[in-house]
């Protein structure tokens, strides 16, 4: 394969760009967002965890990102990396996926290979996918193949890349596994072949399952564990010091990014079509939703013991990120907190040092800029909630000078006066 069509120049899209370009092939990256591909094209990063250098790098060895779909026609394969988001009716949303092929569909040909690496519910790669490859004239297996592959990227883990990370390939045909092996094997250090796109599409959902059930079990025992006076860090850091059986989740003010709050529902809604009903899967979903009120509660709870109101109460929020040190605001369970929190009448900052603005969110809007996170700035609010713990922080000045201090994150172990553990 010549030349790689990357769909989507996000995330997912971005890093998977960057190791293809790295093995020689020529990339071509795809995107709707005019001012996406101009920043690409001028060698700069829109991701915080992605440098600059490493955009000039990737332009250097013939990387070009456009808007125009009709290039997809110079791919010898094409991946397509865009989001598939939930409605409000917390069923699948496949808007992004169906426009993408509508957008793709009329430059298809012969001799392609389409992988699908979108997270979606088992089926989407042969009843979505496939019918728009077969009105083109095309047949999975015979000229054309069809794959699905999901992503697997961890924004700002320093242990894990793109290259190093297993990569799951599932085929329409097994010629179509084939030549989807054979792909990704040319940049992907392992490839582990399935019997199919479904398998695929589950594994993708079992891997999200599995962390979304485990936190949303831990978010719970958290509360238990408050109510008998039991700090959950310290039982979490004993459990797992078991060499077998146990694998540590750590709770918080609830889940973000892409994966995990979205994708349990994805087969939650597949799963009914088959008289399956889902319960444990929406029971984890359940208790993780519910988190930012519980962090709301404590912080009121802490300024009432301060005697102060939450509608008067001037609050900061550390970290608004859905994870520590990257600049992702997918999902993050900080916006959720902060709605609340403006809902009920406080004065909001935040500071975020991988946030310096607001960013524009589909469900989500808030005219705010990161502030400084000073001693005098700290001592100046009535409360001090650290909802992502980021490592640029300065913990100790934060305890040392925050009049009341919520921690959503279990980074203050010890207790004092001015320490509430949400």
């Amino acid at each position: 394969m010549d030349c790689v069509g990357i769909l989507g120049l996000g995330y997912v899209g971005i890093p998977l760009a960057l190791r293809v370009a790295e093995t020689g092939a020529r990339v071509i990256g795809f995107d709707v967002d005019l001012d996406r591909v101009a920043q690409l094209n001028q060698g700069q990063s829109p991701l915080k965890h992605v440098g600059h250098g490493e955009i000039e790098k990737m332009r250097a060895s013939g990387f070009e990102a456009t808007s125009d779909f009709s290039r997809a026609a110079d791919c010898d394969a094409l991946i397509i990396c865009v989001p598939t988001p939930l409605s409000k009716a917390r069923e699948p949303d496949l808007r992004f996926v169906e426009g993408t092929m509508q957008m793709v569909a009329p430059y298809l040909r012969a001799g392609q290979l389409l992988s699908l690496e979108s997270t979606t519910w088992p089926g989407t790669t042969e009843e979505i996918l496939r019918p728009y490859v077969e009105r083109a004239g095309l047949t999975p297996g015979k000229d054309f193949a069809l794959v699905y592959s999901p992503e697997r990227e961890d924004p700002g883990n320093p242990d894990f890349t793109t290259r190093t990370i297993p990569k799951v390939v599932g085929g329409s045909t097994p010629s179509c596994l084939a030549q989807g092996v054979a792909l990704y094997s040319r940049f992907i250090d392992r490839v582990i072949p399935v019997s199919s796109t479904q398998a695929a599409e589950m594994v993708k959902l079992l891997e999200n399952i599995h962390r979304s059930v485990n936190i949303g079990l831990v978010n719970e025992l958290k509360i238990v564990a408050d109510r008998m006076g039991l700090d959950i860090f310290e039982i979490i850091d004993a459990a797992k010091t078991k060499p077998f059986g146990f694998t540590a989740y750590y709770p918080g003010p609830g889940i973000g990014g892409h994966c995990i709050p979205v994708d349990p529902f994805y087969l939650t809604w597949k799963a009914r079509e088959y008289g399956v009903d889902t319960r444990f899967i929406e029971l984890a979903g359940e208790v993780n939703a519910a988190m930012p009120q519980y962090v709301v509660d404590k912080i009121v709870y802490g300024l009432n013991t301060h005697k102060k109101a939450l509608s008067d109460a001037r609050i900061l929020i550390l970290g608004i990120a859905y994870k520590p040190n990257v600049d992702d605001m997918r999902e993050s369970p900080s916006v959720f907190v902060m709605e609340i929190l403006r809902k009920w009448g406080a004065d909001l900052s935040y500071h975020d040092p991988y946030v310096p603005l607001f960013p524009k969110m589909r469900e989500h809007k808030f005219d705010l800029a990161s502030v400084d996170c000073t001693p005098e700035s700290v001592a100046g609010y009535d409360a001090v909630v650290l909802l992502t713990d980021h490592s640029d922080f300065d913990y100790a000045m934060i305890k040392q000078h925050a009049q009341l201090l919520i921690d959503a994150r279990g980074r203050y172990r010890e207790t004092a006066d001015h320490i509430v553990k949400a």
